[in-house]
């Protein structure tokens, strides 16, 4: 048997290719097909089979396109109210597939139709040997159960409790956990960074395996949700009807200076991809900074939505295509073009370009010894941890429902854990005609680091 997971580190977001006999199969496919053609190629198999695990909310899948191409079967839950052709799995359900066998285990909780899907392999055992979980268990972690709009998360969490204890942990323990996420995933709170785990593994280290009571494990698990993205719940509708193919979105076409300016508006939002430092140094005024690195589709589509027209600025067209394919994994596909000679070729036609003030943390302790408002907006349970004394907490993820109340005369410190967060921060907020906005490279990591060598300095005497 042949098995592999595609890792996706920007989405945290773990696939698989099974392959027996020459036969592949596809599970909980991203939106850019091709890897999987690529894959099967490689180890001789052509893909007859796909299985969604459930309707992801954080991401766009590719599985209508990968049926189409490759004239593969979807399969996804029964609950899941799929309107594409596919076959709709119940508990029990099995597929064969040259020498193995997947069958499916319905364990409703992070998503009413959420399945997890059992490996046979005769080659290893009788018994299964992998499970894929889907968002249901994750390593260190379980399933979010605040997607659906049918059901309340009390009512989730207990579906899931359920699913947990009644199906997945009376697997042996040599089972191996494979999920559909990792560390780093809003679909889950506190994922450990392994790519898999164990059944027994998951029983003695998974916080959320040593709650007894049914009851306990609903509280904890409802409790101190992280902000549930607005586009989560339009990815979950995409992916019932099943996204267009890559190739049928329009080409990106190269924007002259005129051509840029032309369609840059209120409605039409600039996103410049460098570095935070490229931004700082010079900027198309009002443009919003969101690095091409990490989660730089996760943030784009919290910040903007999916439907706000869009047009990019890059150091490179290779680095222009990249964020476009990143922002269509999630769902953002009204790209209109990028500035084809990049902030460089903007400035030698005349136009004067912005600059964000930044400073380190050593920087930020002196000035805050004149008088400066601290803007903290890193997540909840990274300000519970600790923080700076006197800071404003305002978490990112709230700034498209609606701005932070600070004093627009004040100068305007904002820090994130490393400056990736504060950089979109700043840029949003000089977007909305803040002036006196200073971005804290380094973030609060930095002010930790210079907090200990403040404490360490010799005193002189």
């Amino acid at each position: 048997m042949y098995f592999e997971q595609i890792y996706l580190g920007c989405l945290a977001h773990a696939s698989y290719l099974l392959g027996s006999n020459g036969v592949g199969v596809v599970v909980d496919p991203r939106r850019d097909v091709d890897v999987y053609f690529e894959a099967a190629e490689k180890h001789g198999l052509k893909i007859e089979h796909i299985f969604e695990t459930h309707l992801h909310a954080d991401f766009v899948s590719g599985h209508r396109e990968l049926a189409r191409r490759s004239g593969a079967q979807i399969y996804i839950g029964a609950r899941a109210g799929a309107r594409f052709a596919h076959i709709a799995i119940h508990d029990g359900f099995e597929l064969s597939f040259g020498d193995c066998r997947i069958r499916a285990l319905e364990t409703p909780g992070h998503t009413p139709e959420s399945v997890c899907l059992l490996v046979f392999d005769p080659g290893k055992q009788p018994q299964p040997w992998a499970a894929l979980t889907g968002d249901t268990l994750f390593i260190g972690d379980v399933g979010r159960p605040d997607l659906s709009p049918t059901h309340s998360p009390q009512q989730l969490a207990a579906m899931l409790y359920d699913s947990l204890h009644q199906k997945l942990l009376t697997l042996p323990d040599a089972v191996t956990v494979y999920p559909a996420h990792g560390a780093g995933s809003l679909c889950g709170r506190s994922m450990r960074a392994e790519s898999f785990s164990t059944i027994g593994t998951e029983k003695l280290t998974n916080p959320m395996l040593q709650i007894a009571s049914r009851e306990e494990f609903v509280r904890e698990l409802t409790s101190h949700l992280i902000t549930r993205p607005d586009y989560f719940t339009q990815d979950a509708e995409i992916n019932r009807s099943g996204a267009p193919g890559l190739d049928e979105l329009p080409p990106l076409p190269a924007l002259s200076s005129a051509e840029f300016n032309s369609l840059r508006n209120s409605e039409v939002v600039v996103v410049d991809v460098r570095p935070s430092s490229d931004f700082a140094a010079g900027h198309v005024p009002g443009a919003i900074n969101i690095g091409l690195v990490g989660q730089f589709a996760t943030w784009a589509a919290i910040v903007l939505g999916l439907h706000t027209p869009v047009i990019l600025v890059a150091n490179s067209p290779e680095q222009a295509a990249e964020a476009r394919m990143r922002l269509a994994r999630v769902g953002i596909e009204e790209v209109a073009g990028y500035l084809a000679d990049g902030i460089e070729g903007w400035k030698r036609t005349g136009h004067s370009p912005a600059v964000m003030t930044q400073i380190t943390a050593r920087e930020l302790r002196s000035a805050l010894r004149r008088g400066l408002q601290v803007v903290d907006v890193r997540r909840e349970p990274e300000w519970e941890a600790g923080h700076i004394e006197g800071a404003t907490w305002a978490p990112l993820d709230d700034f498209r429902r609606g701005l932070p109340e600070l004093d627009r005369q004040s100068r305007i410190a904002v820090h994130c854990k490393g400056g990736y967060r504060s950089a979109i921060a700043c840029s949003l907020l000089m977007r909305a005609g803040f002036e006196n906005v200073i971005d804290v490279a380094g973030g609060y990591d930095a002010w930790v680091e210079e907090e200990k060598s403040a404490v360490a300095q010799p005193v002189r005497g």
